[in-house]
């Protein structure tokens, strides 16, 4: 079954004044934490160890 998308006509997203610097700052910030926990969750993934005994 194929899915609808629902277009939406919209030039603004949250208003239509621009950003403080204090906001892009902020915004700034998150995304490059949210990028460093990505990264840290994928080095974390835990690795297979080989079995130690002979069969």
């Amino acid at each position: 079954m194929k899915t609808k998308k629902i277009e939406l006509e919209v030039d603004f997203i949250g208003g239509e004044k621009p950003l403080t610097a204090k906001e892009e700052k902020e915004l700034s910030e998150y995304f490059k934490n949210t990028k460093l926990k990505s990264r840290k969750s994928i080095l974390q993934v835990p690795k297979k160890r080989k079995s130690l005994t002979k069969a």
